[in-house]
């Protein structure tokens, strides 16, 4: 189903990836919408976690918490951390990254020859289950995905705790939300554009009307979710990892 292949990064074996099969699948949004292609793709099989966040930002300090630029992180970026380059004590370095914006996300992976996934990338690789590429019509898929939703703090959750994919890829679900690189690109409501940084105003129950099957109401809460942050954000419960394309032979 998938292969594991090693990069190294800040000098040290990172995450593995695995090998994403392309093929087509109906995504959720949109009234018209048709049969998406996607590609052959690499994907981290875990979140990046704080451990590869605290050596990135020591080695590009321009991204560490005093330094980084209000045009591409707002004042809640990296609020966990005590300092520059140390979280709080109540803080895990095997938990994922939270805290941290689309800009800096869309830095982490640059700086490792890597990029955020697309929508359609991450909701290819996020309808599988541990048995099916396409779980989506089995009821217990979005129950699960649900029922993880609504648990309090998973972001404080090591990575790896959940059961790989069909893919082998672990924690798109049940640990925290994950930035994509076009997470915007969906049509939404003016409503939901409100420049607010509390989390609780951040799901726009309309910015996934047209949806092509509503009963995915997991699927609809993420089309929902992106539509109503901006880039700058860096949300409490909201991380991310990398994809990268299939080498040319």
């Amino acid at each position: 189903m998938a292969f594991l292949l090693q990069l190294t990064a800040f000098g040290q074996v990172t995450t593995n990836m695995v090998h994403i099969r392309g093929g087509s699948y109906i995504p959720l949004y949109g009234r018209d919408s048709s049969m998406v292609e996607v590609d052959d793709f690499l994907m981290d099989k875990l979140p990046v976690t704080n451990r590869q966040y605290v050596d990135f930002v020591k080695q590009y300090p321009e991204w560490q918490r005093s330094k980084v630029k209000g045009l591409f992180a707002d004042q809640m970026y990296l609020r966990n951390w005590k300092n520059d380059t140390l979280l709080e004590d109540t803080e895990h370095l095997k938990s994922p990254i939270t805290y941290v914006s689309w800009f800096a996300a869309s830095k982490y992976c640059e700086c490792q020859g890597k990029r955020l996934p697309t929508v359609d990338e991450w909701e290819y690789v996020a309808m599988a289950d541990e048995e099916l590429a396409d779980a989506r019509v089995k009821k217990t898929y979005n129950e699960k995905i649900l029922s993880w939703y609504e648990a309090p703090k998973t972001s404080t959750y090591e990575v790896g705790r959940n059961p790989e994919n069909f893919w082998g890829v672990k924690d798109l679900h049940g640990l925290v939300w994950e930035w994509t690189s076009d997470f915007n690109s969906i049509l939404i409501t003016g409503e939901s554009r409100k420049d607010v940084d509390k989390d609780s105003s951040l799901f726009c129950g309309s910015a996934a009307v047209g949806a092509t099957d509503l009963m995915n109401y997991a699927a609809f809460m993420r089309y929902a979710f992106r539509g109503s942050i901006t880039a700058r954000y860096s949300i409490k419960n909201l991380g991310f990892r990398c994809v990268q394309d299939v080498p040319v032979e």
